[in-house]
């Protein structure tokens, strides 16, 4: 169930009890007017505070329900709306706040160097340096990882765990088991999204972090994708620009 249902049920439910305590009571406004000519009036008369020391203790009381009602709520859909930690793994997988240390300026954008001269399967090595190295938001088109590329026509299919590379540095980031999830399962999940889409247990942690906003970041500076969680979980949606390098012993 997903967070943003979870505030929304509680709302409906508790809002009415809430309407109760912030909308004003007519009864002190008629005491405070000495309406009470007509016996309905009156009737409510009698229900008011008796002293204006009552009356005073009854409007602070009130108000400060108000406040307390409004700063929970503000709280409450705070934590559950806006904390970074929604895009995180429910398995306590790496993540940072803002990535701002990992993917701060250096030499070639926010890496140390630019992406490989080649790169696997025909990808465009411009514009996977662009994107790898010069971007924080943007990614290649929808659909560039099978019509832009030789990628589904030079892996078929795999029997055997399949690793993609960094196309900066080379080192592993994702890893598909075909006996945990069938590479046709991967395809098709990625063709209906757009992009190369990848679970929890297929990410090589030590070399890969959840940023805050969703952002999918390599330790050194590269830029990967967003996280963008379905009813499965997190779904690490990844340029394939970004991961098409060749193993950092194959670049040695």
């Amino acid at each position: 169930m997903s967070r943003l249902f979870v505030v929304a049920l509680a709302f409906l439910c508790l809002t009415p009890r809430c309407a109760a305590l912030l909308i004003p009571s007519q009864t002190p406004r008629l005491a405070r007017l000495g309406d009470s000519e007509t016996p309905h009036h009156r009737a409510l008369s009698s229900k008011a505070p008796s002293s204006p020391t009552a009356l005073l203790a009854q409007v602070e009381t009130t108000h400060l329900a108000k406040g307390l009602i409004v700063a929970g709520w503000t709280a409450f859909i705070f934590y559950n709306l806006f904390q970074p930690s929604r895009f995180a793994s429910a398995s306590g997988f790496p993540l940072v706040a803002s990535g701002s240390e990992i993917m701060s300026q250096k030499a070639h954008g926010t890496s140390d160097k630019a992406v490989q001269s080649k790169l696997k399967w025909g990808c465009d090595v411009q514009l996977a340096d662009r994107i790898s190295n010069y971007n924080r938001h943007w990614a290649e088109n929808a659909g560039y990882w099978t019509q832009g590329t030789n990628f589904l026509n030079e892996v078929p299919t795999i029997t055997e765990p399949f690793t993609f590379y960094d196309s900066v540095t080379g080192k592993p980031l994702f890893v598909l088991n075909p006996a945990v999830r069938s590479f046709k399962a991967f395809v098709d999940e990625s063709l209906t999204h757009g992009w190369p889409s990848f679970r929890d247990d297929e990410v090589v942690w030590e070399n890969v972090r959840s940023v805050g906003n969703g952002e999918m970041v390599s330790l050194s500076g590269t830029h990967l994708g967003h996280n963008l969680p379905d009813g499965k979980g997190n779904r690490y949606c990844i340029n394939l620009v970004s991961i098409a390098g060749y193993p950092e012993s194959s670049t040695n």
